[in-house]
């Protein structure tokens, strides 16, 4: 795509977000086709607080990838729990029930990547809120 960009349509920054906050940390979406119309992707920035977790939930139209920056989690994927520490990634395919909890004394901090600009999730559980 060739053509003159306005920052607006291109850039994001963590800090002129708000965040969405719920019972178990917060979310920052800086990709999407609500916060960049035109966009292929989804892309935000997740944390958790110690101790807690999001509820469980799916994806059912895209694959999620989740990059931990910062703390410890642990990471139900089907029926499996995988700890992920700083610098891993975990590769979540399209449908599959799953969710984080924090298990270091700082928050969990992670970078979420999405296949489609328009993430839906599906909460499988009722102990809290997912955006």
């Amino acid at each position: 795509m060739e053509g003159t960009f306005s920052r607006d349509g291109v850039v994001r920054s963590v800090d002129e977000q708000e965040a969405v906050r719920t019972s178990w940390g917060q979310l920052c979406w800086l990709v999407g086709s609500e916060q960049m119309p035109g966009a292929e992707q989804t892309l935000g920035v997740v944390t958790i607080y110690p101790g807690r977790r999001n509820p469980l939930h799916a994806h059912p139209n895209c694959e999620e990838l989740l990059y931990v920056v910062s703390g410890e989690c642990d990471h139900r994927l089907g029926e499996e729990t995988l700890h992920l520490t700083p610098g891993c990634v975990i590769r979540i395919p399209r449908g599959v029930p799953h969710w984080a909890r924090c298990t270091s004394s700082e928050p969990l901090v992670s970078v979420v990547s999405f296949s489609s600009p328009e993430r839906r999730a599906e909460t499988l559980e009722e102990t809290g809120e997912i955006a």
